[in-house]
C-alpha cells in the first residue's frame, strides 16, 4: 500500500514538473515575441518620426539664397526655416542646434544649398557657418543689352533683383563687357555692374593702339561697336561694315541701321514696318543722321576693334543674304538689284 502511494506521489511530482516546464517555455516564447514586437514597433515609430520631422521637405529651396539675419533668435530662425520649407519641425531643429552649439545658436549670414539637406546636415551647416557659397560661372554673350543681362543673372542668382539691375545698368549700356564671370550666389547688383565696367576698361587695353589712332572718341567707338555687334558676326565683316558706316557719316548720309529697332521697340528686325522707320527716337538712324544717342548693346572686343580699325572702302550700301553672306554696293541702283537677286 505504501509503495502505491509513493508511486502515485512521484507521478504527481513528475506531472507538475512537466507543467511548470511547459509554462516556463511558453512564457519565454511569448516574452521573446513580445520583445520582438516592441523592437519592430520602435523601429517603425523611428522611421515615421524621421520621415515627418527630420528629412528635408519636398519643397526644399535648392539654388536659392537663404539669409539668417544678424541678431535673430533661434526660435525666429526655426520658424523662418519652417515657413520656407527648409525644415519639417521647428522643435527638432532647435533641439539639434542646442545640442550642437549650446547657447551659440545658428551663425548669421547667407546660405546657399545645391541640394536638399536633412535637419542633421542643416544644423551642422548653420552652427558651423558653412555658407556653401561657391562661385557660379555665368556667361554673358557679346551683344547683350542690360535687359538681356538681367534675364541671364536672374536665372542663376536667387536673390537677384532684375528690375533694379536694369535701372542701375542702363546708364552704362555699352560699357558692361560681355564675358564669363564668376560670382558668388549672394552678389549684389552694384557689384556685378562694377565688375563688368572694370573688365571693360581692362579689355580695351588690348586695342589701345587702334583706339588712339582712330581719331574717334571712346564714346563714338563704343556706339559704333554696338551697331556692328548686331549687324555682323565675323571680324572681317565687321571691319568692312565699320568702314562703310563711317563713310556714310562722312558724306552726311543717315546710317539707316535696322539693328536699332529691336532696342527701340523690342521688335525683331524682320518685323519692322515702314511706319516704324519714322518713329521719333534719338536711336532711330533712319530719322536722324550720325550715330544714335548711345550704344544699343554691349559689344565684345571684336566689334570694338572693328569700330576703331575699320576697313576703308567706297561702299555705301550692304545687305546680308539668306545664307548670311554680305553683299556691298556703291549705288542705290546696284543695291536694289542685289536685294532682288539675293533676298526673297
Amino acid at each position: 500500500m505504501l509503495e502505491d502511494y509513493k508511486k502515485l506521489f512521484l507521478e504527481k511530482i513528475s506531472f507538475i514538473s512537466r507543467q511548470v516546464k511547459f509554462y516556463y517555455l511558453q512564457t519565454k516564447w511569448y516574452s521573446k515575441k513580445y520583445y520582438e514586437y516592441i523592437i519592430i514597433s520602435l523601429v517603425f515609430l523611428i522611421i515615421i518620426f524621421y520621415s515627418l520631422c527630420l528629412t528635408a521637405p519636398s519643397k526644399f529651396p535648392v539654388g536659392v539664397m537663404i539669409s539668417v539675419p544678424s541678431g535673430s533668435t533661434l526660435n525666429e530662425i526655426a520658424l523662418s526655416f519652417k515657413d520656407k520649407h527648409i525644415i519639417r519641425s521647428a522643435v527638432a531643429f532647435k533641439i539639434l542646434v542646442f545640442f550642437r552649439s549650446g547657447q551659440g545658436g545658428a551663425i548669421a549670414g547667407d546660405y546657399f544649398f545645391t541640394r536638399p539637406r536633412n535637419v542633421f546636415h542643416l544644423t551642422r551647416i548653420v552652427t558651423n557657418g558653412e555658407y556653401g557659397l561657391i562661385p557660379l560661372s555665368i556667361t554673358v554673350p557679346e551683344g547683350s543689352t542690360a535687359v538681356d543681362m538681367a534675364i541671364i543673372y536672374e536665372r542663376y542668382l536667387g536673390g537677384f533683383d532684375a528690375e533694379r539691375f536694369v535701372e542701375l545698368a542702363l546708364p552704362y549700356e555699352g560699357y558692361l563687357f560681355p564675358d564669363t564671370y564668376f560670382f558668388l550666389p549672394n552678389v549684389g547688383e552694384e557689384e556685378i555692374i562694377r565688375t563688368m565696367k572694370e573688365n571693360f576698361f581692362i579689355r580695351i587695353g588690348e586695342i589701345e593702339e587702334e583706339i588712339n589712332h582712330s581719331g574717334k572718341t571712346l564714346e563714338e567707338l563704343v556706339i559704333m561697336a554696338s551697331l556692328l555687334e548686331k549687324e555682323a558676326r565675323t571680324l572681317d565683316t565687321r571691319k568692312m561694315i565699320s568702314g562703310l558706316l563711317w563713310h556714310r557719316i562722312e558724306i552726311d548720309m543717315p546710317l539707316q541701321v535696322d539693328a536699332v529697332f529691336p532696342y527701340i521697340l523690342g521688335k525683331n528686325t524682320f518685323e519692322v514696318t515702314l511706319a516704324d522707320l519714322k518713329i521719333d527716337s534719338p536711336y532711330n538712324t533712319y530719322k536722324y543722321k550720325g550715330l544714335p544717342l548711345g550704344p544699343i548693346a554691349n559689344p565684345g572686343i571684336s566689334s570694338l576693334k572693328a569700330a576703331a580699325d575699320p576697313t576703308e572702302n567706297e561702299y555705301i550700301f550692304y545687305l546680308s543674304d539668306m545664307n548670311g553672306n554680305m553683299h556691298y554696293s556703291k549705288t542705290y541702283a546696284e543695291h536694289k538689284h542685289k536685294k532682288a537677286t539675293y533676298l526673297p
